[in-house]
């Protein structure tokens, strides 16, 4: 949770998200409100030992259940060893190497 917002901060596109969609860790009252003041709507299911009330409704919770698409992603690109050991020391080599590896799985899913 913590990170959150760093990783907004440090992204490739120039907009922001509409929906930012987290697991368990990331159900905080905090982080809700300070996305929401940057157009950024959480969604995140509640932890079960959650003592304020309920925040999220079963709606938006149908997003989460299509958060397996870049889990997937993120397997696929585990199988690119440059990706996983890192040679590259410089963030742009690495970076242009992540991009390509979703090139590669596009082009083999589609083709």
């Amino acid at each position: 949770m913590t990170l959150v917002e760093t990783t907004l901060d440090q992204r490739f596109v120039d907009d922001l998200p509409g929906k930012l969609i987290g697991d368990r860790a990331y159900d905080s009252d905090p982080l809700d409100v300070s996305l929401a003041t940057q157009g950024v709507e959480m969604i995140a299911p509640h932890r079960r030992n959650r003592k304020k009330p309920k925040t999220q409704d079963g709606r938006k919770l149908r997003r989460y259940k299509r958060r397996w698409k870049v889990e997937r992603l993120f397997a696929w690109l585990g199988n690119f060893r440059r990706l996983v050991v890192r040679y590259e020391h410089k963030i742009e080599n690495f970076l242009a190497f992540v991009k390509l590896g979703c090139i590669i799985i596009l082009l083999r899913k589609y083709l």
